[in-house]
């Protein structure tokens, strides 16, 4: 099989020798016209084809300066860098010629060759204009319209193959339209390597967008200097028309019997999108009127795919939108945390078109669809901290990310947005793999040739299939701006939700302040009130104490006795308002001698087996505040375990890089894991008053000194069974193992 391609189709022996070859300044031009290239200043004659003695025979500047002078109004209003432009017909030596002109720099280029008689309406330019530009507006579609353009290119130019191609994102072709006579080849659907056209020859497209090769088989005509120079390898001539190829690209022709060719450019937005390419067995001439109609026809396709592709573009980005929209209305109804994305994931899938997406917030993730497990999604989270600002996407993570490799079945295609510049805080959509399979014109891998060896373009044009694994559909324009909207959406409603959180916060810390002091207040003003009642009624049982009937005392006694409970629970209640207004003043505490003094305080009850796991970690904390939490707990532990007939205290150490912490055990009554958010709440009690004895704040002021101190706490239970205790304390940056002393 044989495939389309420009002037630098080949297979080079050494990659970048075909990306340098001079292109652009070949010093000779094709022989089918003639070259004159004057002085942009004063008109002299700077260069021209050595063919020139074919008309003028014996060839002079002054002769070529006589035929240049006819076109010198023409000639000034050139722009410099325009592209050729028709300066009219001429008769020279009985040979009815057309002349075209541009300008590059300080030189003007006039291009001859044989002219076409004048078809005045029936020109190809009325005809583009009369039937296929109203076709063009009726497609729907960019294939369409290539069809529309491949059948009005080979009536106009009468080749025996025209097909249309584009390049995707790595510059590889794919053929997406084709018509061609009996006994050509078929190449629609086919690929082939971006590699076929080097970048000096895409920048060359980009430049000058109609290539034309009438035959193959030519032999280049020199250029030569005004000056003496045998040729002009220093001339631009990027925008002639008549500028000789390369050699390369010519054998490559011939190699797959075509002869002549013709190549219009496709440039959208500025950007090289695809070419017309057409193709004849034999060779083939096109006059100026209709090579002008083609390239004409080549804007015309340009305008209808930017079009298209805008029109796709809006569309899509509208339907994107009104997802984003449902996506932020549902945030807004909600407590506005990321996670709440995946409860409603419909929108959050469509987005991205994706089988599965996931909302990562540092060492949690939320995930819905089909994505990979929870352990490699945080490990696509920690890669994307050093691969994303605002937005990144990969239709290749395997390539990409050789380590996520294994995970490409449902996760071969990867876009994310990043909420947060401080923590790994990322929504992140992802796809499957896609099994492509690619048709190939010839196989694309490119094999080197040793040194010295003359280029050789490829000799050899069978289909080759190749099976693409590891890859997703690539994510598009309109899918990265709607993540990049809704990316801004959610972060104006996380600063939103954080600014209404201050303001709560604010508010609670002033009502906070209020309550301890009002708690303070009270607590302290009710102590002496209670002491007055316990101390008349001492008096009365002293004063009046055989006069008063049995029934009277037991009433007295249980009012002595309720308020020196009452007193006790101002006490406790005292003590829990100065934990929260006293400034802290940590300190390294040794908790081994701290847990040997607090078991001291029970004496020697053999009813008591104590069981502490030696060393115990060292704290970092408040000494006083420290020894309420841990005798709370070690008293809560006893308490409740008395019941038994030995009562096992189990203390042991947690301790890890960041924290450090005890755990208190018993054997006791233990509790329902259900009431478990109950514990530490003031005043609360899960067991009766008249089994067990206390406030109901001990746990209660164990959480505030733990939280005071950055920590946190936890408690376990089983009925019948125990409980079990513990807190952990953050330990400074800068510290030695919490196991062993700190440094002195």
């Amino acid at each position: 099989m044989t495939l389309p391609l420009p002037d630098a189709a080949m297979l080079p022996l050494d990659p970048t020798s075909c990306a340098s070859e001079p292109i652009r300044v070949p010093g000779a031009i094709q022989p089918h016209g003639w070259l004159l290239t004057l002085d942009a200043t004063s008109g002299a004659v700077a260069a021209w084809s050595e063919n020139w003695p074919e008309l003028l025979g014996a060839v002079t500047s002054a002769a070529l300066a006589d035929v240049a002078a006819g076109f010198a109004g023409g000639m000034a209003e050139l722009v410099d860098g325009e592209g050729a432009s028709s300066l009219g017909a001429l008769t020279l030596a009985g040979r009815a010629l057309h002349v075209s002109a541009h300008r590059l720099g300080a030189l003007v280029h006039l291009e001859f060759e044989a002219s076409a008689p004048e078809t005045g309406a029936r020109a190809p330019i009325y005809s583009l204009a009369r039937h296929v530009v109203p076709q063009m507006q009726l497609t729907t579609s960019i294939e369409e319209v290539c069809g529309v353009v491949t059948v009005e290119m080979k009536r106009l130019t009468g080749f025996g193959r025209c097909l249309i191609y584009r390049f995707d994102a790595q510059g590889h072709g794919e053929v997406l339209a084709e018509l061609a006579d009996d006994g050509y080849e078929t190449y629609l659907g086919h690929h082939f390597p971006a590699a076929d056209i080097p970048a000096q020859a895409r920048a060359l497209y980009r430049l000058n967008h109609l290539r034309l090769i009438p035959d193959a088989n030519y032999e280049p005509v020199p250029v030569r200097f005004a000056d003496g120079s045998s040729t002009a390898l220093t001339l631009d001539l990027s925008q002639s028309q008549l500028r000789s190829v390369s050699p390369v690209h010519l054998e490559y022709m011939r190699n797959m019997g075509t002869l002549a060719s013709m190549s219009v450019s496709i440039v959208v937005r500025g950007e090289l999108w695809g070419l017309v390419s057409c193709h004849n067995r034999g060779p083939r001439e096109l006059s100026y009127t209709t090579r002008m109609a083609c390239e004409h026809l080549g804007q015309l396709l340009s305008l209808q795919i930017e079009a298209k592709e805008e029109n796709e573009h809006v569309n899509e980005q509208l339907r994107l939108r009104q997802l984003t929209l449902a996506m932020v209305a549902h945030l807004a109804d909600s407590d506005a945390t990321l996670q709440r994305l995946v409860d409603e994931p419909g929108p959050l899938l469509r987005l991205g078109r994706a089988s599965g997406a996931a909302v990562i917030l540092n060492d949690q993730c939320w995930r819905v669809g089909e994505t990979p497990g929870e352990e490699a999604v945080l490990q696509i989270g920690s890669w994307l901290a050093n691969h994303i600002d605002e937005v990144a996407y990969t239709d290749r993570i395997a390539q990409d990310a050789p380590a996520l490799a294994g995970h490409v079945s449902v996760a071969a295609g990867v876009m994310a947005i990043s909420i947060s510049r401080l923590h790994r805080h990322y929504v992140v959509w992802f796809r499957p793999e896609i099994v492509q399979t690619v048709t190939w014109a010839g196989d694309p891998r490119k094999a080197a040739a040793p040194p010295g060896t003359r280029l050789h373009p490829r000799r050899s044009f069978e289909s080759w299939v190749e099976h693409v694994r590891g890859r997703s559909l690539p994510w598009t324009a309109a899918e990265v701006h709607a993540a990049l909207e809704l990316r801004h959406a959610l972060i104006g409603i996380v600063m939103r939700r954080a600014e209404e959180m201050a303001e709560v916060a604010a508010e609670l810390g002033r009502v906070n302040k209020e309550l301890e002091a009002f708690s303070y207040t009270v607590s302290h003003d009710l102590r002496a009130p209670m002491r007055h009642i316990a101390g008349f009624v001492d008096l009365v049982l002293e004063m009046e104490g055989e006069g008063i009937s049995d029934r009277a005392r037991n009433y007295l006694s249980h009012v002595k006795e309720a308020s020196a409970h009452a007193g006790l629970l101002v006490d406790a209640l005292l003590d829990f308002s100065r934990m929260g207004r006293a400034a802290l003043k940590c300190t390294w505490i040794d908790t081994t001698l701290l847990v040997d003094e607090l078991a001291a305080e029970h004496g020697r009850d053999a009813r008591i087996e104590w069981i502490v796991h030696r060393p115990l970690p060292r704290l970092w904390a408040d000494p006083v505040l420290l020894q309420v939490a841990l005798r709370n707990l070690i008293d809560n532990a006893v308490k409740y375990s008395r019941t038994r007939e030995v009562s096992r205290i189990e203390i042991t150490g947690i301790a890890d890089e960041r924290c450090a912490g005890l755990a208190i055990r018993d054997n006791g009554v233990g509790f329902q894991m259900k009431y478990v958010a109950k514990l530490f709440g003031v005043f609360q009690r899960l067991h009766r008053a008249e089994s067990f004895e206390g406030t109901g704040i001990g746990l209660a002021s164990v959480r505030r000194i733990v939280e005071r101190h950055g920590g946190s706490v936890e408690a376990w239970g089983e009925p019948d069974r125990g409980a079990r205790f513990s807190f952990v304390l953050p330990l400074p940056a800068h510290h030695e193992s919490p196991s062993t002393p700190p440094a002195a």
